[in-house]
């Protein structure tokens, strides 16, 4: 059974200014978003502006309050992600290790968090309601 894991990759200082990856960055980026296509991994993979054009939006008791960004803890933060569909989590490590990234003085990472699928929960009426609301979703792309 296939498993969906999102690679996250954590913030720095360079992406939080707005800086954008050189053109070497791009292009290495590129080969490798196109061998996670090809390989039939790839489900979805985009950058985040930083969170100086942010906000977050928190809820208590059912009243929301935003906070403008930026954000102070960097390494808290996320800078783009990817989605993939592998057959296990050792799998998700591999993908991951070669993703180009080219800081020679801090390191750069990515996080692997497993997504879970409506099959992880027991059966109930708001796990068949999630259900349809994919089906839509899926009718509508």
């Amino acid at each position: 059974i296939p498993m969906r894991f999102m690679m996250i990759v954590k913030a720095n200082k360079d992406s939080e200014a707005g800086k954008l990856p050189s053109e070497a960055v791009l292009a290495a980026m590129a080969k490798y978003n196109e061998e996670l296509v090809k390989a039939g991994v790839m489900l979805d993979g985009l950058g985040l502006h930083p969170s100086s054009k942010g906000a977050r939006v928190t809820v208590k008791k059912g009243k929301g309050r935003v906070i403008e960004g930026p954000f102070a803890e960097t390494k808290e933060l996320i800078a783009g992600y990817w989605l993939i569909q592998v057959r296990n989590r050792e799998e998700a490590i591999e993908w991951a290790k070669p993703i180009p990234f080219d800081d020679p003085v801090e390191d750069d990472w990515i996080e692997l968090r497993q997504v879970y699928e409506l099959e992880d929960f027991g059966p109930s009426e708001a796990i068949e309601h999630h259900r349809k609301i994919e089906k839509q979703l899926a009718k509508s792309k």
